[in-house]
């Protein structure tokens, strides 16, 4: 556009100084010397300042298209540099997801573990146990060991009984369930015959205990006891003693009717 525009007027130019030149001598008588000079240096100068417009132009054309270029190239580099954080933004879109998916699973195995640890740790922690009206704490094997000699007795099996409740009163002297196991290791050895050593736990558990609520029924054992032993004198004895100390309760009835018998 520049190009066509700028050649047009300076291709004019350049006739009408050729026709002027031309004309020249045919119009010499209209011109004089002087003036002639003058038109020419205009249209010379003119020419010039056409030729050093065209060239600006051409210039500043040539530059538009050079900023055109540039611009272009940036956009596609910006473009590319847009595409490159779109693919690593999936990247660690990506790397997320699976970090999220880990630490969840971190954190479900944590609370297994931690599940794990607290039902092994309540294995070996005392616990709340109440028996025949005491309660008191007890380590899980010291209550699973009485438990364990107290199923042989119900189940009928005295020998296995009075040897579990035996090993139960030598590991477990301070135990809560003391009072208790030797009532029924006593009771153990009754049912085996072993009659002496009933008498032995009968009367360990009334003189450390002597207000459990075992005690009456260990005093009527050891009048039995005697009463098997043939030790009738003491037998009565231990009754009376009996009616003295527990009159209200169930071991005294069967204690007067014991000693109504051994009159």
């Amino acid at each position: 556009m520049y190009g066509m525009h700028s050649t047009h007027p300076v291709r004019c130019l350049l006739a009408a100084v050729l026709l002027c030149t031309q004309l020249g001598s045919a119009q010499a008588a209209l011109f004089e010397d002087g003036e002639a000079r003058r038109a020419i240096l205009e249209l010379r100068q003119r020419v010039e300042a056409l030729q050093q417009s065209s060239q600006r132009s051409a210039d500043e054309t040539r530059r538009a298209s050079e900023d055109g270029t540039q611009l272009r190239r940036s956009l596609l580099d910006l473009q590319t540099q847009i595409e490159t954080l779109r693919v690593e933004m999936a990247k660690l879109r990506g790397q997320n997801e699976q970090l999220a998916r880990e630490v969840a699973e971190l954190q479900r195995h944590q609370k297994d573990m931690t599940r794990s640890v607290d039902e092994r740790l309540r294995q070996f922690e005392p616990v709340k146990v109440t028996v025949d009206g005491l309660e008191f704490q007890a380590e899980p094997d010291e209550q699973r060991g009485f438990d364990a000699a107290l199923a042989r007795f119900r189940e009928g099996k005295f020998a296995e009984a009075e040897a579990a409740f035996s090993a139960f009163v030598r590991q477990y002297p301070r135990s809560g369930y003391l009072p208790s196991a030797r009532f029924w290791l006593g009771n153990a050895q009754y049912a085996n015959r072993d009659y002496k050593e009933a008498i032995g736990q009968f009367k360990a558990l009334l003189a450390v205990a002597p207000n459990h609520v075992r005690a009456p029924e260990a005093a009527l054992s050891i009048a039995n006891c005697q009463i098997e032993l043939k030790e009738t004198r003491g037998a009565r004895k231990t009754l009376e003693d009996l009616l003295r100390a527990y009159p209200q309760s169930e071991a005294a009835a069967a204690a007067k009717e014991r000693l109504s018998r051994l009159k």
